[in-house]
């Protein structure tokens, strides 16, 4: 990263002085620089190598123009965008506050009143953008800045430019728009053709995890997120602080609805249900405890019921392996892990809770697993397993199964012995995450057939566990 600093330095002499890095998150590395020309202060944000590859500066640098148009009170403009030195840039105006997520772990949990200010602000940049045919496709407390008290939504088309721009290779990267806590149902699933009411999905489920302090649905990693969902229901936000408001209450839980018809049509609509003190949703009488509600997953989109039976089926493969092994009960155990990059990206706990495995990715964004012990301060990383996503541990601990990434350009299911040995390749098949069952089965999905099956942690032949409906596949590859 001091390279590409050192090179965009150079190129942008004459306009921009960089001064220091600010973070990095999914698509950008940010920069705090100075603008030369107009003597302020800027935010300058750099496209990972590897997504301007794919993307291309003519592509990025014209679908992101839509972006400069948008000027609104709550948006945060665009001042200017380039290719500088083969590296795609964007630049914004620097707010001397914090974001909301910095907000977030510091208070955990906010105000009923403040949190719904905030999302009432949200809305209005929302609904504004969308009028004007934009759909942010990220929202989630880091684009949102705080400053004197008031909100600005950041990065907003960016999304949108890099998803367009990238096209169908894209998704062949391994990269993906969006955030899984906030992801709309239709988004987790890769649809492309989004509306607004993808973006009141995602408003909602940052609404909740304003007052709750969790976002509706956890997991350990981004796939048990994604599978979550797609097929359980939303909590009810009074579950878990039974202050809120009815109407405020209401209003998230119809934004978290899984079908979006079934959403408010805008944001606007969303605001005024959080401001109506009288506002009441078909989910009103479920918050009175007076019925059922229905399985969500019946009511998915034909194109989802592949892969939702996939993500189940996995999910009793795993529940089914767990309980052979008869564990006593621990104490807790707390980690601190110190990365470079993320570590939402899959993670396994030692049966005895004396270490974890987890995979992590670098300030150039490669991905490889690490262990970290109880008794010792810091990770380390197990060699030969660049590229390696969704570890699973072994009955025994001492071995780890993971897959590999499309950006490791080497597909298939791997195992490698946590004392570091050599990796070695079980299947080339290409998997949607891995489960090493307590039989000593491997359990997985296939993104590409659409089906869940397992096979011997050894190797050997694959057994099909589940197959998607016919029609429904179908369905999934001519939507493809």
């Amino acid at each position: 990263m001091a390279e590409i600093a050192e090179n965009l330095s150079k190129a942008l002499a004459d306009r921009y002085t960089i001064e220091r890095e600010l973070g990095q998150g999914g698509m950008a590395t940010v920069y705090l620089a100075h603008d030369v020309k107009h003597n302020r202060k800027v935010a300058l944000k750099v496209l990972r190598p590897e997504l301007a590859a794919v993307i291309g500066a003519e592509r990025f640098l014209k679908e992101i123009e839509v972006t400069a148009n948008l000027q609104h009170p709550h948006i945060l403009s665009l001042h200017d965008s380039g290719d500088a030195d083969g590296h795609l840039y964007y630049v914004m105006p620097f707010v001397e506050g914090e974001s909301l997520r910095e907000k977030l772990k510091r208070e955990k949990q906010l105000g009923i009143d403040e949190g719904v200010k905030l999302a009432i602000a949200v809305a209005s940049a929302l609904d504004y953008a969308h009028r004007h045919g934009v759909i942010h496709r990220d929202i989630k407390p880091e684009n949102v800045l705080l400053q004197d008290g008031q909100a600005t939504v950041a990065d907003f088309g960016i999304a949108l430019a890099v998803s367009q721009a990238g096209g169908t290779r894209l998704t062949e990267t391994g990269l993906s728009i969006g955030t899984p806590h906030y992801m709309s149902p239709e988004q987790a699933m890769g649809d492309r053709e989004l509306d607004a009411r993808s973006d009141v999905y995602s408003l909602g489920a940052m609404l909740y995890e304003m007052l709750a302090g969790d976002p509706p649905y956890m997991g350990s990693t981004a796939q048990a997120i994604v599978a979550k969902v797609i097929t359980e229901k939303a909590p009810l936000i009074t579950t878990v602080r039974e202050t809120v408001p009815p109407n405020v209450a209401a209003a998230i839980a119809q934004s978290l609805n899984k079908l979006p018809a079934d959403r408010f049509a805008s944001a606007a609509d969303f605001a005024k249900a959080l401001e109506s003190p009288a506002f009441r949703s078909s989910a009103a009488t479920e918050l009175a405890g007076t019925r059922e509600a229905a399985p969500a997953v019946t009511a998915a989109p034909l194109r989802w019921l592949p892969w939702a039976a996939a993500v189940l089926t996995l999910a009793v493969g795993i529940l089914v392996g767990r309980a052979m092994q008869s564990t006593p009960d621990l104490p807790v155990y707390r980690y601190t892990l110190r990365t470079e990059g993320f570590t939402n990206q899959g993670m396994d706990i030692a049966r005895d809770g004396s270490f974890i495995v987890y995979s992590s990715s670098d300030t150039l964004g490669v991905s490889r697993l690490y262990i970290r012990n109880l008794n010792e301060l810091e990770s380390r990383p197990l060699p030969g397993t660049e590229g390696a996503l969704s570890p699973s541990l072994s009955p025994d601990d001492q071995q780890v199964a993971y897959v590999m990434n499309r950006m490791s350009q080497t597909f298939g299911i791997y195992r490698v012995s946590v004392a570091g040995t050599p990796p070695i390749q079980v299947s080339p098949i290409e998997a949607f995450g891995v489960t090493w069952g307590g039989d000593d089965f491997l359990y997985f999905a296939d993104p590409v057939e659409g089906v869940t099956a397992r096979m011997p942690a050894a190797g050997g032949e694959i057994e099909l566990l589940a197959e998607p409906d016919t029609a429904a596949y179908n369905a999934t590859h001519l939507w493809h």
